[in-house]
């Protein structure tokens, strides 16, 4: 399955000079896992919190945004998300600041 967010997330990595298997070694995420995930074959991850978890180291590693690779994930699977609807919050008068998450 190609999409623009994974296609994005690969480029990224890419012009980084990152490896997949520099990312393994960080992440202690398998390369099998996270070809799997920039190839969007999702069915090949475990499933659960392990799936959401790799994806999100990835998205870490890689520097893209976290919440639009687990979107995909989530609507592409139909896997029932396991903490509440997530949205973005921005904060401009506080440079640098980043919350968890929002209700």
């Amino acid at each position: 399955m190609t999409n623009a967010i994974l296609l994005a997330a690969a480029t990224v990595r890419e012009k980084a000079g990152l490896t997949l298997r520099q990312i393994s070694a960080d992440t202690k995420i398998s390369t099998r896992n996270l070809e799997a995930i920039e190839s969007g074959d999702f069915g090949r991850l475990p499933g659960g919190v392990y799936a959401t978890s790799y994806i999100r180291q990835y998205a870490r590693s890689v520097g893209v945004d976290e919440f639009d690779l687990l979107a995909l994930y989530h609507r592409v699977t139909g896997a029932p998300q396991t903490l509440p609807q997530l949205e973005k919050v921005q904060n401009p008068s506080l440079p640098g600041f980043r919350p968890l998450y929002q209700h």
